[in-house]
Formats: C-alpha cells, sequence, structure tokens
C-alpha cells in the first residue's frame, strides 16, 4: 500500500474533535458547491452531488443540509471566499491551511494570531504549498461481487492512482485516490460504473514527513488545535510525523 494510505491512517487518528464542527465545515461546503455550480439540484450538480454523499456519511441531520441549501438559494447569501495559508509552526513544521470565509480581514487576522501566539510564522502564497501533493479520494462500498484490481484497471485510464480496500465487515469499503484535477473523471466513472459512492474529497498529503519528541509534538499541536477550533477553516495539513 502505498503513501496515501499511510497518510490516511494517520489522519484518521486526528478527526474534529466535535460533531458540530463537522456539520459547520459540511454546510459552508453546500453553500459553495451551489453558488458555484448554479443548481439546488444535485443531479445536475455534479459537487453538490458529492458533498451530500459526505453529509450523509457524517449522519449530518436533515433539517441542516434543508437549512444549508436555504441558505445557498438565498440572493442575499454572499459566496464563501476559498483561501489558502501557508506558514511554519514550530521546529520547522510546515503547515497548510484550507478556508472558506465571507470575511476575510477576519480569517487573516486570526491565522496570524494563532502562528504569532506559538512562535510560528504566517508564510507567502507558495512557500510551503509545494511540500504537498493535491489528492482526491473516494470512499466506495464494497460488495461480494466488487474486483477490487479489476476496479483499478477500470479507473486507470481516469486518473486512479492508488485503490486499497479498506475496514472490515460490513464496514469494508474500497478507497480510491488520484490527482485532484481528475475528481470529476473519477466521480463519474464511478456513478456510470454503478458504484455507491459513500463519501470523496480532496486531501493534501505531505511529501516528507518530519519526526518530533513528545514535548515538541505538543507546542505544534496547540496551533493545530486552535486552527481547527476556527469556524473559517476547513482543513488542516502539516509534515509531522
Amino acid at each position: 500500500m502505498g503513501r496515501a494510505f499511510e497518510f490516511r491512517k494517520g489522519r484518521k487518528l486526528k478527526r474534529w474533535a466535535h460533531m458540530a464542527k463537522t456539520f459547520t465545515r459540511l454546510g459552508k461546503d453546500i453553500v459553495i458547491a451551489i453558488k458555484e455550480g448554479g443548481s439546488s439540484d444535485p443531479d445536475t450538480n455534479s459537487r453538490l452531488r458529492a458533498v451530500l454523499q459526505n453529509c450523509k456519511a457524517e449522519n449530518m441531520p436533515k433539517d441542516n443540509i434543508d437549512r444549508a441549501i436555504k441558505r445557498a438559494t438565498d440572493k442575499d447569501t454572499s459566496n464563501y471566499d476559498e483561501r489558502l495559508f501557508e506558514g511554519y509552526a514550530p521546529h520547522g513544521i510546515a503547515v497548510l491551511v484550507e478556508t472558506a470565509t465571507d470575511n476575510n480581514n477576519r480569517t487573516v487576522a486570526n491565522v496570524r494570531s494563532y502562528f504569532n501566539k506559538v512562535n510560528g510564522s504566517l508564510g507567502t502564497s507558495g512557500s510551503v504549498e509545494f511540500m504537498f501533493d493535491h489528492k482526491c479520494h473516494f470512499n466506495v462500498k464494497k460488495t461480494e461481487d466488487l474486483d477490487v484490481e479489476e476496479l483499478e484497471l477500470e479507473l486507470i485510464d481516469f486518473g486512479a492512482e492508488e485503490v486499497f480496500v479498506e475496514g472490515e465487515g460490513e464496514e469494508e469499503q474500497v478507497v480510491i485516490y488520484g490527482e485532484f484535477s481528475n475528481f470529476g473523471s473519477l466521480q463519474k466513472a464511478l456513478e456510470e460504473g454503478g458504484y455507491e459512492i459513500i463519501k470523496s474529497g480532496l486531501e493534501r498529503i505531505p511529501t516528507v514527513t518530519k519526526e518530533l519528541n513528545e514535548e515538541q509534538q505538543a507546542e505544534v499541536d496547540k496551533l493545530l488545535e486552535k486552527l481547527e477550533e476556527d469556524d473559517d477553516v476547513q482543513n488542516v495539513y502539516h509534515t509531522m510525523a
């Protein structure tokens, strides 16, 4: 199994601490998908269709989903500005922060303050992004008649790079990774092939990682926790092993 698998294994140990944070993030994803796709109909809006699959996977209540859709279709609701922040935590750990905000000044000020408080530094565009590979991923239901090797061969032409099985029993799923630019082609291939997509998304996988001792890790974690608690922050990635 490749680097994406190892990265995913590590990420699962650092899930969102509170369910409310996950629902806030997904609510923003719904608004962005509808605003950019120009439709609240998942049958005609592939990005929205993918977000709703993720909502189901996270057991997001229908009321929350309906409120987000209503907010997105309200003409007075502005779109969220998606912005990437780059910087260094203590001990040379590179950090990427994906945000979605309706107040850019607030988000910039908050993110900068988090880095400053732990003696980190907010960098310029491109300062650490090159240390991460931008990938897309899909979790597909593993059925008895699904041959993973055949699926991999089928999806290579659509941009699949890694295909592996995760979980056991009823929780068993097939995970597909590819370049982020191939998200649309892989989504279409899976849907047309009749595979049940459980969830999907984009991830940034570090190409290099750095080992720290327990005390150093705790210093970096202070920054990561502050960032993940911020409502404007969607995802946080780093190079700490």
